[in-house]
């Protein structure tokens, strides 16, 4: 079995099982993109371009590297790998990246509207504030280089301008949970709006601990993932 495989198949999993619950816009196309770092090494296994989903097997996943140089796979990676690189290197918590067309946030893209802490739970899961990426030509190093200027809030969702969302978590099962919150409190944000009565947030004092919970959490899947490395480095 290749170094690589179950990488691969996890990816192919997950990209099936966002495509089949129409989180990328249709069922039966190639929009969107799902990554994965590859343990103790600079690379990551991600979707190729323009294939639909329904007939992607795992031997067409890519692996290529930080410089984006193909280790395996024949196809072409998604012009947003540089997008999905970006992240893992800004963000160290960070193992598994989900770029969706979901309809609820896409449609807070339209408006550029970031969503304010809602509900506890939500909070608790995904950071304080789901801020605006600003629009920028997908796969352009523009749009890379928006999305590493919004990457320091250490949300786990972000809303893309004119385009669409993108998830980053610890690994890719909890990535699609908050790829499912953000659908939630983005379709319910927008209804709410749309009633043109005041809204309520979370008091800020509460907002505030629920954000530290998550930087908290984030930083021991930082430390765990740096002792891993170092085991690996010093044979232990």
């Amino acid at each position: 079995m290749g170094r690589y495989n179950e990488y691969k198949d996890r990816v192919l999993r997950m990209s099936q099982k966002l495509s089949e619950h129409g989180y990328f816009g249709t069922r039966s196309g190639s929009a969107g993109n799902v990554s994965v770092i590859v343990e103790d090494e600079e690379a990551i296994v991600v979707t190729p371009t323009r294939l639909p989903y329904d007939v992607m097997t795992a031997d067409d996943i890519c692996v290529v590297d930080f410089d984006l140089k193909r280790i395996e796979g024949e196809l072409k990676p998604s012009i947003e790998a540089p997008m999905h690189v970006v992240v893992y290197k800004t963000r160290p918590d960070v193992s598994a990246v989900i770029h969706t067309h979901q309809r609820g946030a896409s449609a807070l893209s339209l408006i550029c509207e970031q969503i304010p802490p809602l509900f506890d739970e939500v909070t608790l899961a995904i950071g304080n504030i789901v801020d605006v990426i600003p629009y920028a030509l997908s796969g352009t190093r523009e749009l890379h280089d928006m999305v590493g200027t919004k990457l320091g809030n250490r949300c786990h969702c972000y809303i893309m301008q004119n385009h669409g969302a993108l998830c980053v978590g610890p690994d890719l099962d909890q990535t699609f949970t908050f790829v499912e919150l953000l659908e939630k409190i983005s379709t319910v944000y927008v209804n709410a709006l749309a009633t043109g009565k005041p809204i309520t947030v979370l008091p800020e004092p509460i907002a505030a601990q629920l954000f530290a919970a998550v930087i908290a959490r984030q930083d021991r899947d930082i430390a765990r993932k740096r002792s891993q490395s170092k085991a690996t480095a010093t044979g232990g």
